[in-house]
C-alpha cells in the first residue's frame, strides 16, 4: 500500500524539520548566527488518468486528471541573513556589522573565510583575531603600547601610542558582500565559504557600496526568534503525529484484508 511509503517520507521530512528548529534553538545565543529554516518539494506523481486526453473520437476531453503523488523531500536548509540585536559589550575590540557584509577572516588553511562574530582579540603579536586565533584581514597591528583604541563606521583602527597626544591610524577593516549571502558554505565556529551559489566576495570598506557601518563595543545577536522556533517545533511535531496516524491506520486496512476469510 502506497500511504505507509507516503507517509514515511512525511516523517522523514518532519523529522529533518525538528533538527533545523533545534539547531537554532540550540544557538539562540550565539554571536552573529543566522537562522535556517527547512524548505520542502512534492515528489514525483502517478499519472492514472492524464489531463487532457482524449475521451471520443469527436475531441472531448479529461477536464481533471488522477495524479497520486509520492510524497515530499527536504529540498533546502535556506539560511535568513536578516539582521540580529545589537548588544553593548563595552569592550574596545568587539564590532558588530550594522547592515549587510561580513568580516574577512584568514583560515589557518589558507581558505579565506568569512563571519558576523566580531569578537576579536588581540594575539601575542598585537594581530587582530578572532577567539580561535584566525587573524581578521587585512592584518591590522596593534602595538603593545596602544591604547584608547577607537575603530570608526567606516573601519579605520586609531590608538595613542605611548605618551603621544594624538592618535595614529593603525589600519582600515575590510568588509565583504556577496550577491546571494544565503549560498555561502557554513563551516562551523561561525564561520562561511565562498560558494559557486553565493558568487564572488566583494571587498570593500565599511559603509561604502550599501555595505553596513561597523558599531565599535557591540556585538550582533542570533537572529532566532524564540517564539517563532517553538511554535514551528509545535507544529512539525504534529505534522509527524499526523504522519505517523496515516501509516497506523494504512496497517489496519492491510490487517483487515489479510483477515478476510
Amino acid at each position: 500500500m502506497k500511504a505507509l511509503y507516503i507517509a514515511s517520507t512525511g516523517m522523514a521530512a518532519q523529522e529533518r524539520n525538528v533538527e533545523v528548529i533545534s539547531n537554532n534553538i540550540a544557538n539562540m545565543r550565539t554571536t552573529g548566527y543566522k537562522k535556517q529554516r527547512a524548505e520542502f518539494q512534492d515528489l514525483l506523481y502517478q499519472q492514472v488518468r492524464r489531463a487532457g486526453s482524449q475521451t471520443s473520437e469527436t475531441g472531448t476531453m479529461v477536464p481533471v486528471g488522477v495524479e497520486i503523488g509520492s510524497g515530499v523531500r527536504t529540498a533546502a536548509t535556506t539560511r535568513l541573513m536578516s539582521t540580529g540585536d545589537m548588544i553593548p559589550t563595552e569592550k574596545e575590540l568587539d564590532l558588530a556589522i550594522s547592515g549587510q557584509g561580513f568580516f574577512v577572516i584568514q583560515h589557518p588553511d589558507g581558505r579565506t573565510a568569512y563571519t558576523r562574530d566580531g569578537a576579536f582579540e588581540r594575539d601575542p603579536d598585537g594581530q587582530m583575531v578572532t577567539v580561535d586565533g584566525y587573524q581578521v584581514q587585512p592584518g591590522i597591528v596593534i602595538p603593545e603600547n596602544a591604547r584608547d583604541i577607537s575603530i570608526s563606521g567606516d573601519g579605520i583602527v586609531e590608538a595613542y601610542l605611548g605618551t603621544d597626544t594624538a592618535p595614529t591610524e593603525l589600519g582600515q577593516m575590510q568588509i565583504a558582500n556577496f550577491v546571494n549571502p544565503a549560498g555561502l558554505q557554513s563551516i562551523g565556529n561561525n564561520l562561511y565559504l565562498e560558494t559557486p551559489a553565493s558568487g564572488g566576495a566583494q571587498i570593500s570598506v565599511a559603509a561604502d557600496d550599501g555595505l553596513g557601518s561597523l558599531l565599535q563595543g557591540y556585538l550582533e545577536l542570533s537572529n532566532v526568534n524564540s517564539v517563532t522556533e517553538i511554535s514551528d517545533l509545535i507544529a512539525a511535531q504534529r505534522a509527524y503525529e499526523m504522519n505517523a496516524r496515516v501509516i497506523s491506520g494504512a496497517d489496519e486496512m492491510l490487517s483487515s484484508v489479510s483477515n478476510l476469510r
